[in-house]
């Protein structure tokens, strides 16, 4: 669990301004909440209203004995509130993470069953063609409205305009450095850092700051400093001075502020699904799950891997012969480049991709080292002059990875893994690294969808990690989903 997870994610709180009329991060959030549940309700009523014509067009609906004029906001109300028993305008989940849409999904379906089950004990005869196409429409409906409102938001909060909350962090100097760079690594989350304090032995006599956070004072004055800089959430880190009673103390000083307390406890990038809590003696312990690298989930997921390669090799075929004949008729060479990777536990393989740059140009690497764009064991340079003319247009929309699928096919690669690494890197990994060779490496992933060769090496190899660590089925069709943005907005590819 990342930082950012741990900190309970609220939506759309201000960035407070100097002056009395400033409006407060609860009267945002509670404005944002009631944007959600309008258009939650117009989402159910044009859903409802698309049913029923849908069903019986411009007929007159037989065989009910209640009337369709009832039917239809009756079963809005209470999707509304089966949404709300759900918790789907709790203000922990909205903005952020993938437990909104699950709960809105599972609100939809628990309603879907609880009304065809009604219908037959009461038998009144509403169409059952009306109620699918309505549950069918709306439940989509509520997922991409959900969606394209968390779009905004995360829009506005990534350009600064507001609506983050304004954190004090406190703890030990590295873990409130360490939970910074967390929180500015998402911005999108909601979290703005704008002071820390720290223990009263690693205060200087002189004000101070930890990178650009000012350091506010030790321990002793987090509501003072709270006040100061008009903060509405304190995050506290890891520290030996924070004792458990000191920080139930608190938790008491801050009763009836406003102002939110969180934790953020030292495990980070373990996703939710592999954490459980458990209170004991009155301590909540953490129980987090072993990664799972073998089973029937991997099976499953080599299974959908190979299912969906052959379809896309299929239905790519035209596309495929197009780019073959660009590339034989702007330069000379093989139309396919293969080149040794190294795979799950260490196996090597030869991966395929669409020959993008002239045929010597390993040769050329040697004369071109010194102009490395990229940090750590990777070699990328954004105007590479080996690459061709049509080999740039390949890399631009990562078309020269389709042969790829080929690879997965034939079980060396998956869909979505770490980025495959070559020979020379692998044998300069360190203990941590060689963790990315326990699954097979994929076509698309992570890196893939948060900035390709804009990522440093460090945050490529915390993202691979991360994955390793956290994979499963749902985030796969995640990635695969946000990759087609990725390719679309072509950020990275060079």
């Amino acid at each position: 669990m990342t930082s950012a997870t741990l900190l309970s994610p609220t939506t759309m709180p201000p960035e407070p301004t100097s002056g009395a009329s400033a409006p407060s991060s609860r009267t945002r959030q509670r404005g944002y909440i009631r944007a959600i549940l309008i258009l939650d309700a117009v989402i159910l009523v044009l859903a409802v209203i698309g049913g029923y014509f849908a069903r019986f067009g411009g007929d007159e609906p037989r065989g009910s004995d209640i009337p369709y004029v009832i039917v239809g906001p009756a079963l809005v109300v209470a999707w509304l509130v089966s949404l709300k028993a759900l918790r789907c305008y709790d203000h922990r989940v909205l903005g952020y993470g993938a437990d909104e849409y699950r709960r809105v999904s599972a609100a939809s379906l628990r309603l879907a069953g609880a009304v065809a089950i009604a219908g037959y004990l009461a038998d009144v005869g509403v169409s059952r063609g009306f109620l699918g196409i309505s549950f069918a429409v709306g439940t989509v409906g509520l997922v991409i409205a959900r969606f394209a409102a968390r779009k905004r938001l995360h829009w506005s909060r990534s350009r600064g305009a507001g609506w983050s909350r304004r954190v004090l962090v406190i703890g030990d100097t590295a873990h409130v450095l360490e939970l910074v760079h967390t929180l500015r690594r998402e911005p999108y989350a909601g979290y703005q850092v704008v002071g820390a304090c720290i223990p009263d032995a690693l205060l200087a006599p002189v004000p101070q700051r930890l990178g650009d956070v000012p350091v506010l004072g030790s321990f002793r004055a987090i509501l003072d400093a709270a006040a100061a800089i008009n903060a509405d959430t304190v995050a506290v880190t890891a520290s030996n001075e924070l004792t458990a009673t000191r920080l139930r103390r608190l938790g008491w000083q801050l009763e009836g502020t406003g102002i939110d307390l969180v934790l953020a406890p030292a495990l980070t990038d373990v996703a939710g699904p592999r954490i459980h809590t458990q209170p004991v003696a009155g301590l909540p312990l953490i129980h987090v799950e072993a990664p799972e690298f073998r089973g029937a989930r991997k099976i499953i997921k080599s299974f959908v891997d190979r299912t969906l390669s052959f379809t896309a090799l299929t239905a790519a075929l035209p596309l495929l012969a197009v780019i073959a004949l660009a590339i034989k008729l702007n330069s000379k060479g093989p139309v396919i480049f293969r080149q040794i990777r190294v795979g799950q536990g260490g196996q090597e393989f030869g991966v395929y991709k669409f020959r993008t740059m002239v045929v010597n140009a390993d040769a050329l690497l040697a004369e071109l080292a010194a102009k490395n764009e990229t940090d750590g064991l990777m070699f990328k340079i954004r105007n590479d002059p080996r690459v061709t003319r049509v080999g740039r247009v390949l890399r631009k929309w990562s078309l020269d990875e389709l042969p790829q699928l080929a690879n997965v096919l034939f079980g060396h690669m998956s869909l979505v893994g770490p980025r495959p690494p070559l020979p020379s890197e692998v044998a300069r990994y360190d203990g941590d690294v060689a963790r990315r060779l326990l699954v097979k490496p994929g076509i698309t992933g992570l890196w893939q969808i948060s900035g390709r060769s804009d990522l440093s090496w460090e945050d490529g190899i915390r993202l691979d990690l991360y994955y390793v660590e956290n994979w499963s089925l749902a985030a796969d069709l995640t990635i695969l989903w946000k990759t087609v943005g990725a390719v679309v907005r072509t950020r990275g590819a060079y």
